[in-house]
C-alpha cells in the first residue's frame, strides 16, 4: 500500500522559511519524476518545482531563486526548501510524484501511476 505524507507547514512572516517533506512509502522511490504544487483559496492549482529522476530541478517564475527543491531516494524523501516568502505564497502545497515521469518545466507528469500526498497549508503573514 502506497503512502505519501507530507510535513512541514505552517505560519510564518514574510521573509521567514519553512522547508516542506513528503515521504513515500510501499513503492520504488527512485522510479518517480516528483513536484510540488499549491493551490491558493480562489486560484487553480500551479505548479512550483519539479525534480526529474536524475535530479534536474526546474521552477515557476514566481518562486526561482528563493525555493529548492531536493531528494533523498535513501530516505524516500522529497524536500522544498522555502526562503524570502511572501504572502502570496500563502497556499496548500501538495507533492505529487509520478512513475516514470518526467518534468514539463516545473510541473511534475507522466502517463503511469501517480501519487499526491494530503496537502499541508503553508500561511505567510505581512
Amino acid at each position: 500500500q502506497v503512502q505519501v505524507v507530507e510535513s512541514g507547514g505552517g505560519l510564518v512572516q514574510a521573509g521567514g522559511s519553512l522547508r516542506l517533506s513528503c515521504t513515500a512509502s510501499g513503492l520504488t522511490f527512485d522510479d518517480y519524476a516528483m513536484g510540488w504544487f499549491r493551490q491558493a483559496p480562489g486560484k487553480e492549482r500551479e505548479g512550483v518545482a519539479c525534480i526529474s529522476r536524475s535530479g534536474t530541478t526546474y521552477y515557476a517564475y514566481s518562486v526561482k531563486g528563493r525555493f529548492t527543491i531536493s531528494r533523498d531516494n535513501a530516505k524516500n524523501t522529497l524536500y522544498v526548501q522555502m526562503n524570502s516568502l511572501e504572502p502570496e505564497d500563502t497556499a496548500m502545497y501538495y507533492c505529487a510524484l509520478e512513475r516514470f515521469g518526467y518534468c514539463s518545466g516545473e510541473t511534475a507528469t507522466g502517463y503511469r501511476d501517480n501519487y499526491w500526498g494530503q496537502g499541508i497549508q503553508v500561511t505567510v503573514s505581512s
